[in-house]
């Protein structure tokens, strides 16, 4: 059984958290599925939604040599959206980025359609500690359509593994 919308709106408010997304190849996705939840209010701070290089760097602060040296999907990129989401996000607690290649173009064989990285940037208690972020690779098949809604229940379960670590 799929993590919902609802229980991670539900995990997040029992546990007085809140949110920020930061999506590329879902485009909205998941911040979407959210405010469709009546309540999300109480837990989500921000969506940015960056799909191009400009948008990474501009709202997030993807640095412009990470896009270069290693492209808009890999783990550095989604660390970088995560935790550059974190800190545009204000009060928020927890971030999640989702970067990928949803096809049907685009794929390599270093990087094939269905590749996603998901990153989680956690804020400490002390707010003057350095975040935690964690990346988690993913290599999802289907069309274009299954790869992005896999993306999306694959970062519900990176925030309800880090809910329920608390």
């Amino acid at each position: 059984m799929s993590i919902t919308a609802a229980d991670i709106i539900e995990f997040m408010k029992i546990r007085r958290l809140r949110l920020v997304t930061v999506e590329s190849c879902t485009g909205g996705m998941v911040f979407s599925e959210l405010t469709s939840v009546s309540g999300a209010s109480a837990v989500l701070d921000r969506g940015f939604i960056t799909y191009s290089n400009q948008a990474k760097q501009e709202m997030v602060g993807v640095s412009p040599e990470t896009l270069l040296h290693y492209g808009a999907v890999s783990e550095q990129t989604a660390a970088e959206m995560a935790s550059g989401g974190l800190t545009a996000g204000g009060q928020a607690d927890i971030a999640i980025s989702i970067t990928g290649i949803a096809g049907p173009d685009g794929g390599s064989m270093e990087k094939p359609v269905g590749l996603v990285y998901i990153g989680r940037a956690i804020r400490a208690e002390s707010r003057s500690e350095p975040l935690r972020t964690e990346v988690f690779r993913h290599q999802f098949s289907g069309d274009r359509q299954a790869i992005r809604q896999a993306a999306m229940i694959a970062a519900f379960s990176h925030i309800q593994h880090y809910c329920d670590g608390i």
